[in-house]
């Protein structure tokens, strides 16, 4: 089973789908909420270089945005 962590904020419409996305396909995730959590948010800019969410990291690889395709694929 891949460990499938999913970064949020409270606002992100596509946070939402990407959830939604994820509990319909049976596929078990952990939430992080970056708006909530300033130092996780640190820590993801420092290892994506990415401000934007949703970031979806499956394992040790990364997925930008509500990527429906590539999420699968990984």
């Amino acid at each position: 089973m891949k460990k499938v962590t999913v970064y949020t904020t409270t606002t992100c419409p596509y946070c939402v789908m990407l959830k939604n996305f994820l509990r319909e396909q049976g596929i078990p995730f952990t939430e992080v909420n970056v708006q909530l959590d300033p130092a996780a948010a640190r820590k993801l800019v420092a290892t994506t270089g990415q401000i934007g969410v949703p970031q979806t990291k499956i394992d040790e690889q990364w997925v930008l945005g509500f990527d429906q395709e590539t999420i699968m694929q990984l």
